[in-house]
């Protein structure tokens, strides 16, 4: 009996021993899993986290330090702290300079020339820079860069940017999706590059999917509660990414933007915008625009750092709750290349209960290049397939003013009607009165608004042409009918204004003593309409200015030119007669 036991025990022993081996060499293998984890894998984050913040009496500084720290200033090198950087050029650089202009519309020659690790002074307001943020609180970004033939040199410093400048303890990573470019550099060149740094990675596509679908597929990949979206010619200001992921920290339904600051495409001077920053808008062309903050909003916030509300977002630059994003709808898939989805989204968050804004503390400069660098052939089926499924009766607006746009195949919307309809979302009524109230609804009364055609030079249309950056630096002058809307567009009002609202609400008017026409900023609504842009449509045909007591007439110029100005009415001159089409 004891024997038979003591087999039993010598077994037990032997089998308690193998278990203890077992149990040993698991712990070993966790041990290098999670190592790798730490260094390579989706848990890195979370971990390091919990091995910052393991000690109570880390400082602020400790904690908020970047992945990589930048190197030290060279203030004797080009474009140092976001100044201008301008070369002394012989012929040959010169034709180089030109060449890199003409493929990226950005001085790419002398962004090749500016440390990848440029500082930028930071010129944010005081508050901003004095502000003390909680980083236990705060959730954890993944950055997506999504990229198409873009230049070395900036795109690696949008990278580096990021790098330095965002809290170690906060980035998940970088993710880089790759949208099927051609360049020969951005393919093992750009694999070795990245591969000797932290948590950057690289996604590629099989085919070109453009900026809407091959951000998605970044999103696919990322692991940090909020997916920021960045352009891959930006550079961060130190302290970008706190306020963007405290403000979605206290409010998940918020998509907050920085404020964009302009990089010169050819100096690449960095313009900080030190006071207010502009928020967006759109004009009726379904083109985004910047305007200032409205007085309302203004009165609102309680503090000059407080986020400031924006009816619409540029669509380059935000940060959103990843979670949120994706029960939102993400992106409408339907959409190409880019263009268009930045209303989309727009509307979107506002009319299905979300808020969009801007954060003044942060700060994000972008290179707007010369031109857009490739086209966008569907830009004008993005912006119809927002306008069907968003703006309700009111994107006749829009069709006015376009009229190829009502011509263009946006292909199925039945997905994103359905979302719609799953989230219970405002018409765009709601929107125009709670989140737009200051933008002008045209009337569009039928039979006046569209082309005004002259009847004494009967291939010419009014036509307005401003300047870039200057809505009303141009004369109203004639050009030949074209049909598109546009440039030709313009509404009469009930309150006898010739509305261009095209771009920007602006009227037309003839100054004191002057036979041109010019435009002006149109009055806002519910005030007084000035007498200098009272005009009358006369059932002769005529358009009188009762102010001057002249008419709008056409004439050709001594250069054989045709051209307007304003003459004593006679009504037996065809060049005086205009009609609506």
């Amino acid at each position: 009996m004891r024997v038979r036991w003591s087999r039993k025990l010598g077994l037990l022993a032997k089998t308690c021993l193998l278990l203890s081996l077992l149990w040993v060499a698991y712990l070993i293998l966790e041990m290098s899993t999670s190592s790798y984890q730490d260094s390579h894998g989706e848990g890195a984050g979370r971990n390091l986290l919990e091995r910052q913040f393991s000690s109570k009496t880390q400082s602020k500084e400790q904690i908020a330090q970047p992945v990589y720290q930048k190197p030290p200033p060279d203030s004797n090198a080009p474009g140092e702290w976001g100044k201008a950087a301008r070369l002394q050029l012989d012929p040959e650089q010169k034709k180089q300079e030109e060449e890199s202009i003409e493929r990226y519309a950005i001085n790419i020659h002398l962004s090749d020339k500016i440390s990848l690790h440029r500082h930028i002074v930071d010129s944010r307001m005081d508050e901003c820079r004095s502000k003390v943020f909680d980083y236990r609180k705060l959730p954890t970004t993944s950055v997506i860069i999504s990229f198409y033939n873009e230049a070395w040199s900036t795109l690696l410093r949008t990278i580096h940017s990021v790098l330095e400048t965002t809290p170690a303890v906060l980035l998940k990573e970088i993710i880089l999706v790759d949208d099927f470019s051609d360049r020969a550099y951005l393919r093992s060149q750009l694999e070795e590059y990245i591969s000797n740094l932290d948590r950057v990675r690289l996604i590629r596509t099989n085919k070109r999917e453009g900026l809407v679908r091959g951000r998605l597929i970044g999103a696919t990949y990322s692991t940090g509660d909020v997916l920021t979206f960045l352009d891959c010619h930006c550079e961060c200001v130190p302290g970008w990414i706190e306020p963007l992921l405290e403000r979605i920290g206290e409010n998940k339904t918020a998509i907050v933007c920085p404020v964009i600051d302009t990089i010169d495409w050819n100096t690449f001077e960095f313009y900080m915008q030190t006071g207010e920053p502009m928020i967006g808008g759109f004009d009726w062309r379904l083109t985004f625009q910047w305007h200032s903050v409205p007085e309302q909003e203004r009165r609102r916030r309680k503090s000059k750092i407080d986020p400031i509300r924006s009816p619409t977002m540029a669509g380059g630059l935000f940060a959103v709750s990843k979670e949120y994003f994706q029960y939102l709808g993400t992106y409408d898939m339907g959409m190409d290349v880019w263009g268009g989805e930045n209303l989309e989204l727009s509307f979107r968050v506002w009319q299905c209960g979300g808020s969009l804004e801007i954060h003044p503390c942060s700060h994000v400069g972008h290179v707007f290049p010369k031109k857009a660098p490739y086209a966008r052939p569907n830009f004008l089926q993005n912006t119809v397939r927002a306008a069907e499924v968003w703006m309700d009766d009111y994107k006749q607006h829009f069709y006015n003013r376009n009229p190829p746009a009502s011509k263009e195949k946006y292909g199925d919307i039945s997905e994103r009607k359905l979302i719609r309809e799953r989230l219970k979302c405002q018409s765009f009524e709601w929107y125009l009165k709670n989140v737009y109230p200051d933008l002008h609804v045209p009337e569009d009364r039928h039979g006046w608004h569209g082309a005004v055609r002259s009847a004494g030079i009967h291939s010419e249309c009014l036509d307005y042409n401003a300047p870039d950056h200057n809505p009303t630096g141009a004369h109203l002058s004639l050009f030949g009918c074209h049909g598109q809307g546009g440039n030709q567009y313009f509404e009469y009002t009930s309150k006898k204004e010739i509305r261009f609202n095209s771009v920007t609400e602006i009227c037309a008017e003839v100054p004191d003593r002057q036979k041109y026409i010019a435009m002006r900023y149109c009055p806002r609504d519910g005030t007084p309409v000035p007498e200098s842009i009272i005009w009358e449509f006369r059932n002769d045909g005529t358009i009188y200015h009762p102010h001057s007591n002249t008419c709008i007439t056409s004439h050709h110029t001594s250069e054989g030119r045709t051209g307007i100005e304003m003459r004593l009415c006679n009504p037996g001159d065809r060049n005086q007669i205009w009609k609506f089409e």
